[in-house]
């Protein structure tokens, strides 16, 4: 299926957030606490993404995949690296795609159209932090970062694993995303 990967508007605002909590339910089901996961809101993540939208569009990029019919099933957001602790310029802070759009390739595109922001703004390399019990991780793991660090975070109370990925060289990470996208033709 053709999929738009664009930059987000204000407008898209809502969208992202149905996205964010919907891919919340079904990618952290069976990993964070249930009724946490059925607490979770649109309408209050929307507001978070319009002043998000508003503010740091310029410097903190959001893309979003949109189908021909014009509704978002993916987005990611990417920035400069927020902790300052693993030695990274850039920083993809959420990537989300609604589970029946996943294994179409939407995450590289998202992934490679970010990317390519950074290098715009002139980083060098890329940080991304990703549960350890969550299998998107091995998306992560394919494009063949370095492990840069784990830390443990609350989600409703209860403790996690992050692990931290880190590229170094974006322009290499860019090539290998490339050639993803141009085996899948």
């Amino acid at each position: 299926m053709f999929m738009e990967i664009r930059k987000a508007t204000l407008q898209d605002a809502e969208g992202i957030a149905k996205v964010h909590v919907k891919s919340w339910q079904e990618t952290y089901k069976g990993l964070v606490s249930q009724e946490y996961l059925d607490s979770l809101k649109a309408e209050d993540r929307q507001p978070l993404w319009e002043k998000s939208l508003i503010q740091t569009s310029d410097t903190s990029p959001v893309f979003v995949a949109v189908t021909p019919g014009g509704e978002i099933v993916g987005f990611a957001s990417f920035g400069k690296e927020r902790m300052g602790k693993l030695n990274a310029d850039g920083e993809l802070y959420a990537i989300y795609i609604l589970k029946k759009y996943q294994r179409d390739r939407i995450g590289t595109k998202l992934l490679h159209t970010g990317l390519e922001e950074l290098l715009r703004q002139k980083d060098e390399s890329m940080l991304v932090w990703v549960l350890k019990d969550n299998e998107s991780r091995k998306f992560y793991e394919s494009l063949q970062p370095v492990k840069a660090g784990e830390e443990v975070v609350e989600i409703a109370g209860q403790e996690y694993t992050e692990v931290a990925y880190v590229w170094k060289d974006l322009n290499l990470l860019n090539q290998s995303l490339i050639e993803k996208q141009s085996g899948d033709r």
